[in-house]
């Protein structure tokens, strides 16, 4: 078979399909052989595939924040690095194409028979529930990034085949959990491994002629697909203004800033006049800016079509160096990744809103709850480290009302289930329930938040990074905000201490922590 210059249209969706499953099993690897419950239950990971130059063929249904970020951090690597048969490097640097610290990426090249050139590039990212820092959990309350964890450059993880021990050994001296860490590391290396078994079949079936060819008319069909998208959006500037609530050092509220310019098949967001980096952890890297931006157009898509680098290219993105949105060295950016990223959908999808009313919806409840939980746990007297966050409400819809107690947007998560985090961490979940009437009324009403209390069994470092305690999920069409989310403290004597969206604290075994999730806004006015 060789590759023709046109595209056979059952064979582009032949590979398409093919090139998915890859990102697909290997997220089902990592899912299955993990350690940690924040991966093996909660999912908090990503797979993609990449061609010989390092562009994105192909991602599963994953984490969008891991995937419209990832290619900076292979690009990285292999800016860095030369990944010879055998070998994987691994980065979480922020400031080369990371998310933030917890997020760990291992690039694997895939080699065709003897070729000396990889044929493609594997990669995965998995948030590990801990990578040192200031506090457990690595999502600290913090003023720098070197008070956040271990930062990692593009280095060697395995050379031909074998771990660099050094290295690993390294970044577990550097961690409060080592064999967790170690077990969901060395199940990141069997996903790409997965990955590379997969596509080697693909290659052996097809030939590499052909593979080559198809994964570049797949990422020809995605840049087709998305200027199409952009075409059907009238030309003109939308501009749209949201705010972070503050940086947890009182500062706030700090100003995002949109403007949208559609021009035939090309858009442009920039965001001039979106407020300087800041004190706290809120500030978002560029890699997260260009992720959340290109999230907002790839839903506006009404087709199946890939998410790869050429769904991408339609768009430029324009972020101050220096500001909330393009923070640099050495800016604290644990929460940029994820409560900056959602307000950044919320901002571009305010200006989209106005361009696309018939498929925009009301914002949704624009935070994940970062929860970080750390200590001692008193049934081993070992180290334990606990990360999750926490769903809220969807926007309603122009069609109809949003989702209650989910996750969306920049987060694709699911929740740790009771008996998983009861068995796993020395906590007793007394309340979990959907927070009725926290949606916004309206034509089509917001989805509701959730209440959670966790009693925590132990003495515990206890760290919330959350948005929306005074601002509001905005509604749309005359629709009406949601609900702000609240959190609080109860001592074992049972008063109760209402804390800020943003806090670390020492608690005594008895505390019940007490977190209500925002609603999403409404879409309409009520009827009546």
């Amino acid at each position: 078979m060789t590759a023709a210059t046109k595209p056979d249209p059952v064979l582009l969706e032949v590979f398409r399909n093919l090139y998915e499953s890859v990102a697909e099993e290997m997220g089902s690897a990592l899912c299955r052989t993990s350690f940690s419950p924040n991966i093996k239950e909660r999912r908090d990971y990503s797979c993609a595939l990449f061609d010989a130059a390092g562009k994105l063929v192909a991602q599963g249904d994953h984490m969008p924040v891991h995937l419209g970020s990832m290619p900076l951090s292979v690009q990285a690597v292999l800016g860095e690095l030369r990944l010879e048969k055998g070998d994987v490097g691994v980065v979480n640097d922020p400031f080369a194409g990371g998310t933030h610290l917890p997020d760990i990426t291992l690039v694997q090249p895939v080699f065709e028979g003897e070729g000396e050139a990889p044929a493609f590039y594997v990669a995965n990212r998995a948030h590990h529930s801990d990578v040192g820092g200031m506090t457990p959990g690595s999502m600290p309350l913090a003023t720098s990034i070197y008070q956040e964890g271990l930062r990692i450059p593009p280095v060697h993880l395995v050379r031909r085949g074998e771990i660099v021990a050094d290295v690993l050994k390294l970044i577990l001296a550097n961690v409060r959990t080592p064999v967790e860490r170690e077990g969901d590391l060395t199940a990141q290396l069997a996903a790409n491994r997965t990955g590379e078994r997969r596509l080697l079949g693909i290659l052996r079936k097809y030939g590499p002629e052909v593979c080559r060819a198809y994964a570049t008319h797949l990422q020809d069909y995605g840049e087709r697909m998305m200027r199409r998208t952009i075409r059907g959006l009238p030309d003109g500037e939308y501009r749209f203004e949201d705010v972070m609530d503050d940086d947890g050092y009182g500062n706030g509220p700090l100003a995002i800033k949109a403007a949208v310019t559609i021009n035939g098949d090309q858009a442009t967001v920039d965001f001039a006049g979106t407020a300087p980096q800041t004190t706290g952890g809120i500030n978002a890297n560029f890699a997260i800016t260009l992720s959340a931006v290109y999230y907002c157009f790839r839903v506006l898509i009404p087709y199946r079509v890939p998410s790869n680098a050429g769904t991408m290219l339609p768009i430029e993105v324009l972020a101050p160096e220096g500001s909330l949105l393009n923070a640099k060295l050495p800016a604290a950016v644990a929460a940029g990744n994820v409560e900056t990223s959602q307000r950044i959908v919320d901002t571009v999808l305010g200006a989209l809103a106005q361009a696309a009313p018939e498929v925009v919806p009301a914002a949704s409840s624009g935070t994940m709850n970062n929860l970080t939980v750390g200590g001692i746990d008193p049934r081993s007297g070992l180290p334990y480290a606990y990360y999750e966050t926490i769903a809220g409400g969807m926007g309603g819809r122009p069609s109809k009302a949003g989702l209650s107690a989910i996750h969306t947007h920049m987060t694709n998560s699911l929740n740790t289930p009771i008996e998983a985090l009861e068995h796993a961490y020395p906590f007793r979940i007394t309340r979990y329930a959907i927070r009725r009437g926290s949606g916004g009324q309206g034509r089509h009403r917001g989805g509701d938040g959730i209440e959670r209390d966790m009693l925590l069994l132990g003495p515990a470092e206890v760290t919330l990074l959350s948005d929306r305690r005074t601002s509001r999920p905005w509604g749309l069409a005359g629709g009406a905000a949601g609900a702000a989310g609240e959190n609080s403290l109860q001592s074992v004597d049972g008063e109760v201490e209402q804390l800020p969206g943003k806090f670390s604290r020492r608690v005594p075994s008895g505390t019940t922590l007490r977190i209500l999730t925002p609603g999403g806004g409404g879409h309409g006015k009520a009827p009546g």
